[in-house]
């Protein structure tokens, strides 16, 4: 493997100049420059990163904390965040907190002692002291998807309040009037967001959330089928069952298949976080879907703003109603002028 001083030989200048040229100092002159890049492409020279972010105090790397890698929205997510990060020069280090606080927080700081330069973070819970004193450090950070209150980063994420608008206008047309909700952990802000996007858009209707319909789940599939079950068990079983994340939306399914019932006949289920798996659900499983490569491309490059000294900005993109048939729907409905999709799946 070619060495800088390799190179220096190849182009008959100093060390000194070629990790100027690496480094792109002004001081060079166009024809030592032009020597040096061509010595590198014959010779096939590759800096070494650690030696370079040890002079530049840049190592081009971020570090992503994500909730739950299980999860396939999260499993998008880091996926479009790898593919602008590559684009834009940036590689990426991944820790998945398995919706610990404690496991989040472990990489975090394993993340901050690897001098990462900016740091992509979906919160488990909103009270991580770690986050915000790298926050006030001056730590480059961004908040995907989920974000602490009262900590001054900027927050991509998707709003959702429109389409559970959308849904529950949706179902009230299906005739549906008794309504329930698989909640998310109320320490994360879409799951405290998402029951009260629901309660709101019930109360537009004159239609209440009762305590027995409300269900307190964790973004995984067994608090699904858990919740559910208990759903069933009521001497008034809801009509329909919204789970605020997919994985408990499949918890929900599995709970009504082990009763011997079906959906949408026993028990109508709609979900938010739409995933490619539902159209492939018997019946497909009309969900809420945002648009999670964009929130993940748009992240990364609100960090790299910030690692650059330039103003990253929030991001705030609209979720939107994908309509199938798990909530009693016409298996070809007439199209609609509004944002809803409609999926004949």
């Amino acid at each position: 493997m070619a060495s800088i001083k390799d190179v220096a030989a190849e182009a008959g200048v100093s060390v000194a100049t070629v990790s100027r040229v690496l480094n792109d100092h002004p001081s060079v002159s166009a024809e030592a420059r032009t020597r040096v890049l061509a010595a590198v492409e014959t010779l096939g020279y590759r800096p070494n990163a650690v030696a370079r972010s040890l002079r530049t105090d840049q190592t081009h790397t971020l570090g992503l904390v994500i909730s739950d890698v299980m999860n396939p929205y999260f499993t998008e997510l880091a996926r479009s965040v790898e593919e602008e990060a590559r684009a834009l020069g940036y590689s990426v280090i991944i820790g998945n907190a398995d919706e610990r606080p404690d496991l989040q927080d472990h990489h975090v700081r394993n993340l901050l002692d690897r001098r990462i330069d900016g740091l992509l973070v979906s919160p488990t819970d909103g009270g991580s002291p770690l986050m915000l004193d790298a926050a006030r450090a001056g730590t480059p950070m961004v908040f995907v998807d989920r974000w602490i209150p009262g900590v001054d980063v900027p927050v991509v994420r998707a709003d959702g309040r429109a389409a559970v608008r959308d849904l529950v206008a949706h179902l009230h047309g299906l005739g549906h009037r008794r309504l329930a909700i698989i909640a998310g952990p109320a320490a994360t802000t879409t799951g405290r967001e998402r029951v009260e996007a629901f309660r709101e858009a019930l109360g537009a209707y004159g239609l209440e959330l009762p305590d027995a319909y409300t269900g307190q789940g964790d973004f995984q599939a067994e608090s699904g089928r858990r919740v559910t079950e208990g759903f069933l068990d009521l001497p008034e079983p809801p009509e329909v069952v919204f789970a605020a994340d997919n994985l408990m939306a499949l918890g929900a399914l599995d709970a009504v298949r082990a009763r011997g019932l079906r959906v949408p006949d026993d028990l109508a289920l709609a979900a938010f976080d739409d995933i490619p798996w539902f159209v492939h659900t018997d019946p497909p499983i009309t969900a809420i879907a945002q648009p999670t490569g964009e929130l993940g491309r748009a992240a990364v490059r609100a960090l790299v703003d910030r690692i650059e000294g330039r103003p990253g900005e929030s991001v705030t993109l609209p979720a939107r109603l994908v309509v199938r048939r798990s909530c009693g729907e016409h298996p070809n409905p007439p199209q609609s002028p509004s944002p809803v999709q409609r999926s004949t799946s």
